[in-house]
């Protein structure tokens, strides 16, 4: 039998750190301090379900760096969470926040359930507990969370109302990705999706491809990937493949994602979309298209699939769904990658609008929003660009070594306390 081999994503983290920090000749004290997070917590508490049973739930926060201001991640619950998985993703948070040059540090959360097999009320008692396990490390100003796989607005709204609950008054900014009419910001459920898209149009002027006509592929069509594909096709992309945790739908003639979403909506799944072919999640990735935008979990293109991707453009809507080894095989075949950590920075950029909105209690209007956003993603994309061929390396170690350039910047001149 074979045994597969298990992916440890922060293993993968720091050898994208490795290899940046070597490009740009990285001391070796600067690099020693900000490989490794500055805070793990770990917590156990109990939850009381709907019939009245008592289970025990693990749940996570670190904080990988906060050279250059307060922690800023989301808060996933998944069944498969581990410490490494959040370790791992509070680094690519911490590089994320570097590349598009806002104030925030890395951090990230999760939560060991089930959602899909939870009730709201049972939900809402996870979130209130685990958010009051972890509340004496966050804050507006210390760490501030926000939805992730498996949480949304609402999960943020119980958030913010424990943590006000404790601390005796109102905390808009403890978290972002909240609902609109309790300090949310406008354009923020589109915000992944948007600067992933805005990088892609970057990407594809550079490579000389006509977005008119371009076939994408989707894999992952929850929030990010339904509206990543919505966008593209109002730009005239054709969109031939999407899929979601139960299998993927292929229509070469190219769908309408809006109609998708509606049938998802209705059936539960993508799967048995009018006219169109049931694909796996892994042939999803190997179908000859333009661009590909995995929007899914990571460590979905690894060494052994990196040969047979079809793409001329690939934009990592998801955290780390190309593995370091598939990069140089990518690399080497011309396929250009968007990276994660600037691909999908629209989510924290706006993230970082909304909590600034929230200090000042000021609001600002969607066409200014996606004014800005646009701003930051096409001067980031051109930042990266230009690191990229200065040190004539791939994209992804170009958006690392810009990163961690920055992170190194802020400890040198902070210092060491004491």
């Amino acid at each position: 039998m074979e045994i597969k081999t298990v992916i440890n994503p922060f293993e993968n983290a720091l050898k994208n750190f490795d290899m940046a920090a070597d490009v740009i000749h990285l001391e070796d004290n600067i690099r020693n301090h900000i490989r490794l997070p500055e805070r793990e917590l770990t917590v156990n508490f109990p939850v009381r379900l709907d019939n009245g049973n008592v289970i025990s739930v693990t749940g996570y926060r670190v904080q990988h760096s906060t050279a250059r201001g307060p922690g800023k991640g989301g808060v996933r619950f998944h069944p498969d969470v581990n410490i490494d998985e959040v370790r791992a993703l509070a680094a690519w948070m911490t590089w994320k926040c570097a590349v598009v040059g806002i104030p925030f540090g890395g951090a990230k959360g999760g939560v060991v359930i089930d959602p899909k097999k939870m009730s709201m009320s049972e939900l809402e008692r996870v979130t209130r507990r685990y958010t009051s396990e972890i509340a004496f490390m966050i804050g507006p100003d210390k760490d501030i969370p926000a939805p992730d796989v498996y949480t949304n607005s609402q999960t943020m709204a119980w958030m913010m109302d424990t943590y006000s609950m404790i601390s005796g008054r109102t905390v808009l900014g403890v978290v972002t990705g909240k609902p609109i009419s309790i300090g949310g910001s406008q354009g923020r459920n589109e915000a992944t999706a948007r600067g992933t898209v805005f990088t892609i149009e970057k990407a594809a002027k550079k490579l000389g491809i006509k977005l008119n006509g371009a076939s994408v592929v989707v894999q992952g069509f929850g929030n990010a990937g339904s509206i990543a594909a919505r966008l593209m096709f109002d730009l005239g992309a054709k969109i031939i493949a999407v899929s979601d945790s139960k299998g993927g739908i292929y229509y070469p003639k190219g769908m309408n994602p809006t109609e998708v979403s509606i049938h998802k909506e209705l059936t539960g799944s993508v799967l048995g979309f009018k006219d169109s072919e049931k694909i796996s999640n892994t042939e999803i990735l190997e179908l000859p298209c333009d661009i590909l935008i995995p929007a899914a979990l990571e460590n979905v293109i690894t060494e052994d699939n990196a040969g047979q991707i079809h793409a001329r453009i690939i934009a990592e809507a998801a955290n780390g769904p190309v593995i370091p080894e598939a990069d140089a095989i990518l690399h080497d075949r011309g396929v250009f990658v968007i990276p994660d950590i600037l691909a999908n920075a629209g989510g924290v950029t706006v993230s970082y609008f909304e909590w600034v909105q929230d200090n000042y209690s000021f609001f600002w209007k969607t066409m200014d929003i996606n004014k800005y956003l646009k701003e930051v993603m096409d001067e980031s994309f051109d930042n990266v660009m230009a690191i990229t061929e200065k040190h004539k390396v791939n994209t992804r170690i170009g958006a690392y070594a810009t990163a961690v350039a920055k992170v190194a910047e802020a400890i040198r001149l902070r210092g060491v306390f004491p």
